[in-house]
């Protein structure tokens, strides 16, 4: 099977990953509605097609934090995702690099920060989370500036891990001990070109970023109760402050739905903030992305560069955050499915793709600039 879409590398996902991968990549929480509304909402927004107008120079280059980007698009930070394809994050890494858009590294990836600096070109963003122990927070802050990342995406909506069943029912999670590891390595063996390429020759496969604090042979469910143990829920605006003072290059709040707490980014000295809902996967019966984007746009009123995720499945779905309100739009599960699908390649044909389909977007509705694209291409 050619890939020839985001949806088809899904699939193509689906047939190459064990089960209990391709459903962390896959899945929301509880029922998933929140996943399902970030897709449709999307879906639904309306663009004005207009005619007779020269677009014969399409420019899909942007700015995102002083950063030339050749989309207004990022890859967004992806747990496991190393898991996927061999040291998978490195190959990522060099296909966003390649390509000319930022790559964001996740805390909980499978390749540690140094691995990721090594194997890719570029800098990259990281992604960080509020952790009790502040000295191991510290550290990764102190790594991070050290590996040259010139961006940290601070994520704020996880003082708790959602509930995503089918984590549960693959066996990725609440499947402790000998009984645990026997359903996963059950699982790879019905993916023996996973199974090699990954399992076998793709090791280790430790959480690099998290290693040191999860100890020796470690597994899976050491690291879940790790997150649940050490994920803090007691933070406030107040415990950012400690974070703004730490980060000396351009902060980005990730995880916001509500004009208020955008706003309290802005006072907190944010450069930057992500209109998101954890892809559905934390509070599900939250507004989609796009349906909070518009709001929390109005509620900046500029003052801070705003980006969005959620549901993005195509480059029209880009121009659509756009036109939202957005900044720039970071990707999730399409570069992970690529990725696992892939690999490297994988990934360069979605940005590949999202190219094409952007600007044909652009050209029909009579835009050929990505400053150009505004509220005013809404359909109403």
């Amino acid at each position: 099977m050619k890939a020839a879409s985001i949806g088809d590398y899904r699939e193509l996902a689906r047939r190459r990953l064990p089960r209990f991968l391709f459903e962390y990549i896959d899945g929301g929480s509880y029922s998933e509605t929140t996943l399902r509304r970030n897709v449709s909402d999307l879906q639904d927004i309306a663009l004005r097609q207009r005619v007779l107008r020269d677009v014969s120079n399409i420019d899909l280059s942007t700015t995102l934090f002083g950063q030339k980007s050749a989309l207004p698009v990022a890859l967004a930070p992806i747990g496991l995702a190393g898991m996927n394809a061999r040291r998978g994050e490195v190959q990522a890494a060099r296909a966003a690099a390649a390509f000319g858009v930022p790559f964001t590294l996740s805390t909980v990836s499978a390749c540690p920060i140094g691995e990721v600096a090594k194997g890719s070109p570029a800098p990259f963003w990281f992604q960080l989370y509020m952790i009790r122990d502040r000295a191991f927070m510290k550290d990764l802050l102190t790594r991070a500036a050290e590996a040259g990342c010139p961006a940290l995406v601070f994520t704020v909506d996880m003082p708790v891990p959602g509930s995503r069943y089918r984590d549960l029912r693959s066996g990725l999670a609440g499947a402790p001990g000998l009984a645990g590891d026997v359903r996963r390595i059950w699982q790879a063996v019905q993916r023996p070109a996973w199974a090699w390429e990954v399992g076998i020759n793709g090791r280790p496969h430790a959480l690099g970023n998290v290693a040191p604090v999860l100890g020796d042979g470690s597994g899976l469910e050491d690291f879940f109760a790790w997150m649940r143990n050490n994920f803090d829920p007691s933070v406030t605006w107040s415990d950012l402050e400690w974070v703004r003072d730490q980060w000396k290059g351009p902060l980005i709040i990730k995880g916001l739905l509500d004009p208020e707490d955008a706003r309290a980014a802005v006072d907190l000295g944010a450069d930057g903030l992500v209109v998101s809902n954890h892809g559905g996967r934390q509070l599900d019966g939250a507004l989609s992305s796009a349906r909070a984007l518009p709001a929390i746009a109005e509620a900046v009123q500029g003052k801070v560069t705003v980006l969005a995720d959620g549901g993005v499945r195509s480059g029209l779905d880009v121009v659509r955050m756009l036109a939202l309100g957005a900044d720039g739009v970071l990707i999730g599960r399409a570069w992970a499915y690529a990725l696992a699908a892939r690999g490297e390649a994988g990934v360069t044909h979605v940005l590949e793709l999202l190219a094409a389909e952007m600007t044909v977007a652009m050209a029909l509705s009579g835009v050929t600039s990505v400053d150009a694209i505004s509220g005013t291409m809404l359909a109403r």
